[in-house]
C-alpha cells in the first residue's frame, strides 16, 4: 500500500495537511506532512481552507470519505449539518445519531476531518465542550469567532470592510 497523497499549508491555527485517497479528502491534520502532492482534489481542498480562514467560505464543498463506524459516520452527517456560525450540543447531536451526548464527544474527538467536519460547532450544555485539534479549547473558541465576525461582517457590515483587530 502506497503513501496517500498529501498537501500541507500554512494557516492562522499553523500548519494543517490534506489527505486524498481514492478521489476524496480523508484527513486534516495539524502539522507538515512528510510527503507533498500536488493533486486537483488537495489543491481545492487547499483553496477552500483559504477561503474559510479569510472568511469568505462558509459551506465546503469536496469529497469526503473519513474512516470510521456506522454510528461516528451518522455523527459526522449530523455535524456537517449544524449552519456556519452556529452550534448544537451534543446532546441535540446525539438526538440526531443515537448514542449519548458521551458517545458523541467520542466520536468528535475521532473527526478525522476536522473544520471541514466541523466538530467545533458542537458545545456543551455547561460551557464550550473539548476540542482535540490544534491547541484543544482556545482552537475551537478562535474558531467559532472566526465565523461568527465572518457572519457579522457579512450580515451587518458589508463587504470591503477592513478588519482592524489583527485577527
Amino acid at each position: 500500500m502506497g503513501s496517500m497523497p498529501q498537501l500541507s499549508f500554512h494557516t492562522p491555527l499553523g500548519a494543517l495537511t490534506l489527505s486524498e485517497e481514492d478521489g476524496a479528502i480523508v484527513a486534516l491534520d495539524w502539522g507538515f506532512g512528510r510527503d507533498q502532492a500536488q493533486t486537483g482534489l488537495l489543491l481545492r481542498g487547499r483553496a477552500q481552507m483559504q477561503a474559510y480562514f479569510d472568511g469568505e467560505l462558509s459551506t465546503f464543498d469536496l469529497p469526503l470519505a473519513p474512516a470510521g463506524s456506522a454510528y461516528r459516520q451518522r455523527v459526522w452527517a449530523a455535524l456537517r449539518d449544524i449552519p456556519y456560525g452556529q452550534t448544537a450540543s451534543y446532546a441535540a447531536i446525539a438526538a440526531r445519531a443515537g448514542g449519548s451526548a458521551r458517545s458523541v464527544g467520542g466520536a468528535n474527538g475521532a473527526n478525522p476531518i476536522p473544520i471541514i467536519i466541523p466538530c467545533h460547532r458542537v458545545v456543551g450544555s455547561a460551557g464550550i465542550g473539548g476540542y482535540s485539534g490544534g491547541d484543544g479549547v482556545d482552537t475551537k473558541i478562535w474558531l467559532l469567532g472566526l465565523e461568527r465576525r465572518a457572519q457579522s461582517d457579512r450580515c451587518g457590515m458589508g463587504q470591503g470592510v477592513m478588519r482592524l483587530e489583527g485577527q
